[in-house]
C-alpha cells in the first residue's frame, strides 16, 4: 500500500509542526516548507531518515511557490493532503491606526500565498485519486470581529469563502476540501503579531487554557483520514475560556 504524503505550508511552528510530527509518527511522508530553513532542519533532523522532503518558501513569492513544488522528488509525489496552514497577523492597533505594508504582507501571505499553492498542488492531488484532500486553515477572526482584526479578520474570511468555493468549483473531482477555524491557540501567532514580544505573547495567555498546537494537528489528521466519500466542510474550534463575540450597543456621548 502507498505511503501517503501530506505537503504542509508554514511547517516551522506551531500548527504546522506538529501536524508534521503527528503525520510523521502516524507513516505519513512529510513535505514540510516554510521561510525558516534552520527549523525545517531540525524538524526533518527529528524525523525518521527519509520521511521528511523540506523546501524553504515564500508564501508571498509565486516563483517561489511554483520552484518548490516543480522540484518535488519523485518519491515525494503524488500528494494525499494540502495543509495550507502558512499565514500570519500583523499589528494589533484598529483602523485607522494601522501600518499599511502589514496589510499588504496579510493579503499577500494568507490569500495570494493559498491561492497560488492550492493552485499549483491540484494536478499533484489529482494524481494521487480518491481520498485526497485540502485543508485551509482559518480562523475564528472571520467570522467574529474584534478591535484591531481588521485586515487579518477579513484576510480570513476569504479563506473560509474560497474554501466553499474550491469544494464547488472540484465536484466531480476526487479532492475533499474542508476550512479548518480555530480560536485562541498558544503559538507564536501573537509574537508575530507584536513584531517579536516574547513578553506579550505570554501575558495574552496567563490564567487560561488555549487551544495547542497538538490539538489542532490532531484535528487535521482525523480530517485527512475521513473515509473517501466523507467530506467535512469547515470545522470551528475554540477552547472553553473563550465564547463568540457578542453585539455591542455604544450609546452615543
Amino acid at each position: 500500500m502507498k505511503q501517503k504524503i501530506i505537503f504542509i505550508t508554514g511547517a516551522t511552528s506551531g500548527f504546522g509542526e506538529a501536524s508534521a510530527r503527528l503525520f510523521a509518527k502516524q507513516g505519513w511522508k512529510i513535505i514540510a516548507t516554510g521561510r525558516r530553513l534552520e527549523r525545517l532542519e531540525n524538524l526533518r533532523n527529528d524525523l525518521p531518515k527519509g520521511q521528511v522532503h523540506i523546501a524553504k518558501i515564500d508564501l508571498t513569492d509565486h516563483a517561489s511557490i511554483v520552484e518548490v513544488i516543480k522540484n518535488l522528488p519523485q518519491d515525494f509525489k503524488p500528494v494525499d493532503c494540502l495543509l495550507n496552514n502558512g499565514g500570519l497577523a500583523l499589528g494589533v492597533k484598529p483602523i485607522p491606526d494601522i501600518k499599511l505594508q502589514d496589510w499588504r504582507t496579510m493579503v499577500e501571505t494568507n490569500i495570494m500565498g493559498l491561492i497560488n499553492t492550492t493552485q499549483e498542488m491540484i494536478p499533484l492531488l489529482k494524481q494521487a485519486g480518491r481520498g485526497a484532500c485540502i485543508i485551509n486553515i482559518g480562523s475564528t477572526a472571520a467570522h467574529y470581529a474584534y478591535k484591531g482584526g481588521n485586515c487579518y479578520g477579513a484576510t480570513k474570511a476569504f479563506v473560509s469563502q474560497f474554501s466553499a468555493n474550491l469544494r464547488t468549483d472540484l465536484e466531480g473531482s476526487d479532492i475533499r476540501v474542508t476550512e479548518l477555524a480555530p480560536g485562541m491557540a498558544k503559538s507564536e501567532f501573537t509574537k508575530v503579531r507584536t513584531y517579536g514580544d516574547d513578553e506579550a505573547n505570554e501575558k495574552l495567555y496567563e490564567g487560561l487554557e488555549p487551544i495547542l498546537p497538538k490539538d489542532i494537528a490532531e484535528t487535521v489528521y482525523w480530517l485527512a483520514t475521513r473515509p473517501a466519500n466523507i467530506n467535512v466542510n469547515s470545522i470551528e474550534i475554540m477552547p472553553l475560556c473563550q465564547i463568540p463575540a457578542g453585539l455591542k450597543i455604544v450609546k452615543p456621548e
